[in-house]
């Protein structure tokens, strides 16, 4: 059975480090859903988000795998279930004064807001669950959407009182 893992992987901040993990995922044919990778409060070192799928055994092996990594840190990984998981998403739309309000409302059930508008054209911006990032393009499918751009999953455990 397919599950999904979110790694947390923190790696030392110095060029060729995206590659040597991107290769590791190639070589091995292991897939990445969303990869996004950060700085983190110490420049020295960069956070990598990375989402994949796979059976327990294909989990462990990725797990195994990034751990053997001389510029990797520390992996961490978790399920969805025990993490808060966002996305940050631009989605320009060419809209017309039929749809217009339709757009309005549609961003203000779903929290998005707009960014930058003219005459035909609105970008909005929404950060959120997956989910609800996928839902929102679905709702705007009947919309002439221009261009999307979107950072991939970022993901942190849940607050636990035990966490000290």
């Amino acid at each position: 059975m397919n599950r999904k893992r979110i790694y947390s992987v923190l790696v030392e901040n110095r060029s060729g480090v995206l590659c040597k993990v991107a290769g590791l995922f190639s070589r091995r044919c292991f897939n990445i859903d969303s990869l996004a990778v950060g700085e983190t409060d110490d420049p020295d070192v960069s956070c990598m988000t990375i989402v994949s799928n796979g059976d327990d055994r294909t989990i462990e092996q990725i797990e195994k795998q990034l751990n053997k990594k001389l510029d990797v840190i520390k992996v961490k990984t978790f399920d969805e279930s025990k993490s808060i998981c966002r996305e940050l998403m631009l989605v320009k739309i060419k809209y017309n004064k039929n749809n217009r309000r339709e757009i309005m409302e549609v961003c203000e059930i779903m929290q998005a807001k707009i960014v930058d508008m003219s005459k035909h054209f609105m970008m909005i911006q929404i950060c959120d669950t997956p989910e609800r990032i996928k839902l929102l393009l679905n709702m705007f499918q009947s919309i002439s959407i221009v261009e999307v751009a979107r950072t991939g999953t970022l993901a942190l455990m849940k607050c636990m009182e035990n966490d000290d």
